[in-house]
């Protein structure tokens, strides 16, 4: 059995099942065209039609939320080519099932699929702001900018109903803690409040990813996020409110939306952003193969131009995942990237200021039963 999936032009199969295809009724409205098992597995697991259409008779893929209640909740990240130390993710997976997601392979961590696992069976972390509460009160804690959203989306779709990034930001707010958070979703504006209460003490900054102006590319590569008008108009809003803001061209992938990076910064420098930044597709483990099938299924006309330019950035492969090299790659092309960059960006007076959070105003949060501080 053949399966089909929907492309641009000319005319492309999807996988069959035993490949780990599923069929494009069955995950409608989602970014990975296949789920097969993940790389720990010692099995592999598949669809298979039974000769009664029995395919025919599953359900669509729809997102089912576990809650998960980790014994700490600060994450220390001492990568030298990222500009942060310490991280929070609330959630685990991410319902804005973007293709190209280079955390798609935290899942198979979990038994679970890096495919449409990765963007349907989510873990919620209930308990993160009373273990921040905790966190924070430790006598040997040393306040420095804490990043949300690093890993997963914290402004996912189910942050409406679960509101745990919400929670985190009140602890930052009573607790004068500087953060700074990573999202491609207007559902930020809901926490105007607490995010204008923070920056107005030098404590946040919001970067939003922008990855291209095309509604139908975005929804096709990042079916469930906020469209990009929703996202320019969000980086316009927290501007206005005084809240520190950037965009980032994340990921730039070749040949399919590097046109755009001139006009995406024009648009977000025209909303009050400041900074920009940038990052080169990358392609760890198993989104190399997510991202071929999806790109094989959508844009088959473009697929062997974008993997040929892709690999004149790794050196030859499909990634490369040296500290130094993995954000921006190398060669020719990733450095006409970078200069096109960083021209448009001067001429935009974008990166001129490099705002940083105040760490000076801290008071940790004081726990029942323990001391207060003196100093």
């Amino acid at each position: 059995m053949v399966l089909h999936g929907t492309h641009s032009s000319g005319a492309a199969a999807a996988l069959p099942p035993e490949a780990g295809g599923v069929r494009s009724g069955r995950r409608r409205g989602r970014g990975a065209q296949s789920n097969r098992s993940g790389r720990f597995e010692p099995t592999t697991r598949f669809e298979a039609d039974d000769g009664w259409e029995s395919l025919a008779e599953l359900e669509r893929f729809r997102t089912q939320v576990q809650t998960e209640e980790p014994r700490r909740i600060i994450t220390a990240n001492r990568s030298p080519d990222i500009n942060f130390d310490l991280s929070i993710n609330p959630y685990r997976g991410c319902e804005h099932g973007c293709v190209y997601c280079y955390a798609r392979p935290t899942h198979c961590f979990h038994g679970l699929s890096a495919g449409l696992d990765f963007e349907t069976k989510l873990f919620v972390k209930p308990g993160a702001a009373e273990l921040l509460r905790r966190e924070l009160a430790d006598p040997g804690y040393r306040p420095e900018t804490i990043a949300l959203g690093t890993n997963t989306d914290p402004y996912q779709p189910i942050e409406r109903e679960h509101r745990i990034t919400r929670g985190l930001l009140e602890v930052f707010d009573r607790t004068s803690h500087p953060v700074g958070i990573v999202t491609k979703s207007a559902l930020i504006l809901r926490d105007l409040d607490l995010l204008t209460s923070l920056a107005g003490r030098g404590l946040a900054k919001v970067a939003i990813s922008v990855t291209t102006l095309d509604r139908r590319l975005a929804r096709a590569m990042e079916p469930r996020a906020s469209t990009p008008e929703k996202r320019l108009e969000a980086l316009e809003t927290l501007s206005a409110a005084g809240v520190p803001t950037a965009v980032l061209v994340a990921p730039i992938i070749p040949a399919l939306n590097d046109p755009e990076i001139e006009k995406i910064l024009e648009r977000a420098a025209a909303a009050g952003v400041r900074e920009a930044g940038y990052v080169m597709l990358r392609l760890p483990l198993e989104v190399r193969d997510l991202f071929r099938e999806w790109l094989e299924a959508t844009y088959p006309d473009r697929a062997k131009r974008v993997f040929y330019l892709v690999r004149s950035t790794r050196g030859g492969k499909d990634y490369d995942s040296r500290w130094g090299k993995r954000m921006r790659g190398s060669g020719p092309y990733a450095w006409q990237i970078g200069r096109r960059f960083e021209i448009a960006a001067k001429r935009l007076k974008l990166n001129e200021e490099t705002f940083s959070l105040r760490t000076d105003l801290f008071e940790p949060p004081i726990l029942p039963g323990q001391q207060m501080r003196l100093f």
